[in-house]
């Protein structure tokens, strides 16, 4: 796989919960620390996502915000 992307995470998949429309997908990075993504019902499926399988979590954003209380 090569993506232009330079920040690309490897976990697993620890939860999916499926949506009428939408997929939520709870991956678990080394070290315990979860990313959550919302992806279409179809993309899920076609992926064959399933719980303890391997992913990467993509992050393509332009910019980061930082926030305080």
């Amino acid at each position: 796989m090569k993506i232009s992307a330079r920040n690309a995470l490897k976990g697993k998949v620890k939860k999916i919960t499926h949506g009428t429309v939408n997929t939520e997908i709870v991956v678990e990075l080394p070290g315990g620390a979860e990313i959550v993504s919302i992806i279409t019902k179809e993309s899920a499926q076609s992926l064959g996502l399933d719980t303890g399988k391997e992913v990467y979590a993509i992050i393509k954003a332009s910019n980061v915000m930082i926030a305080l209380d």
